[in-house]
């Protein structure tokens, strides 16, 4: 019986591991994660949406060329896909940097995210499907403690 307490009153690898993963669960908690997500995706976006225009919001002639051959949208004219797609990847980006309307902010992400797989690069799922899992993450859980949805009381 003592040689039976003695063997299990020593960590195993398991209880060691896990005892680890708590402590890295409570330092990297949402907010850390939130804030993360925020910015990395923001910087996917925004430096798209600036590889569409030129000065503030004007949108190059190479942008409008690209979503009339390559981009080419169902329904949409390519000269209003080229300027919503350059306002959104411009603006919602700030949006998400300061965490202001993030659930929305991701969700409209998730849906150019969305088109962008479907009609303009189908075989880029790997890289869509990681935008797609921040952009759930802030969707489903919010910007966390570090934004001014926080701050304003919006969740």
């Amino acid at each position: 019986m003592t040689s039976d307490i003695l063997v299990s009153s020593r960590p195993t690898l398991r209880n060691r591991w896990n005892a680890f993963a708590d402590r890295l669960q409570a330092r990297i908690g949402h907010d850390l994660l939130a804030l993360a997500g925020r910015f990395s995706i923001a910087a996917i976006f925004f430096q798209s949406g600036r590889t569409k225009v030129e000065g503030f919001l004007t949108v190059t002639d190479s942008t409008y060329e690209l979503f009339s051959s390559e981009y080419r949208l169902p329904l949409i004219p390519p000269e209003i896909a080229a300027h919503l797609s350059a306002g959104v990847e411009t603006f919602v980006p700030v949006l998400l940097v300061l965490g202001l309307a993030t659930r929305f902010s991701a969700f409209i992400l998730l849906g150019m995210t969305t088109i962008i797989e479907i009609f303009v690069y189908p075989d880029a799922w790997p890289t869509h499907l990681s935008w797609a899992a921040i952009l759930l993450y802030l969707l489903g859980r919010g910007a966390g403690r570090l934004s001014l949805d926080r701050a304003l009381g919006i969740r």
